[in-house]
């Protein structure tokens, strides 16, 4: 009899094991509904948020009349003055004079209080913008980059000056660049 018990108590534990992965199947394909819904909501958040920072920098840059382009990522720039030889390649060790400001003008950061500013392109630990300005440019070169959040600081900012979500002026000359 006990023989007879514990068999059944093991089919029913089969059962109750099959049955739960049966329906945790459906949990998982309710999950990934869920998931592709939010993830297209995320999306076209993403989408509207971006749509209204160009706004801004577009207001600013017409604000102050400038003439500037822009590129495929968002980064807006003008090269005041084109400096001279080759443009900057990544590999190549970068040293900058900057200013970084909020475009309400709130200055952020400047080289005159920190020091220039060094770094090898390609490499990272600056910002996305940064990087991708800089190759736009060669020694001697001045110039101006308005970076959209996801290109600067993005969503947290720099825990210091430079607030979430904002959009930055990056003033920039190159003062040296070793090959």
């Amino acid at each position: 009899m006990e023989y007879f018990s514990s068999v059944t108590k093991i089919c029913a534990l089969f059962c109750l094991m099959l049955f739960s992965s049966c329906s945790g199947s459906q949990n998982r394909k309710d999950n990934d509904k869920s998931r592709d819904i939010s993830l297209e909501t995320y999306i076209n958040i993403n989408r509207s948020l971006v749509a209204r920072e160009q706004a801004k920098i577009k207001a600013y840059i017409d604000s102050l009349n400038l003439n500037m382009d822009s590129t495929g990522t968002g980064l807006w720039y003008v090269i005041d003055e084109p400096g001279t030889g080759s443009l900057i390649r990544k590999g190549q060790t970068v040293t900058i004079d900057y200013q970084i400001k909020l475009l309400d003008g709130t200055v952020c950061y400047d080289s005159t209080e920190r020091g220039p500013r060094e770094f090898t392109v390609g490499r990272g630990g600056v910002e996305s913008g940064l990087e991708e300005g800089v190759l736009l440019l060669k020694e001697g070169s001045k110039a101006r980059f308005i970076m959209p959040p996801h290109l600067a600081h993005g969503l947290i900012g720099d825990d210091d000056e430079i607030p979430a979500r904002a959009i930055i002026v990056y003033e920039v000359l190159v003062t040296d660049v070793k090959r």
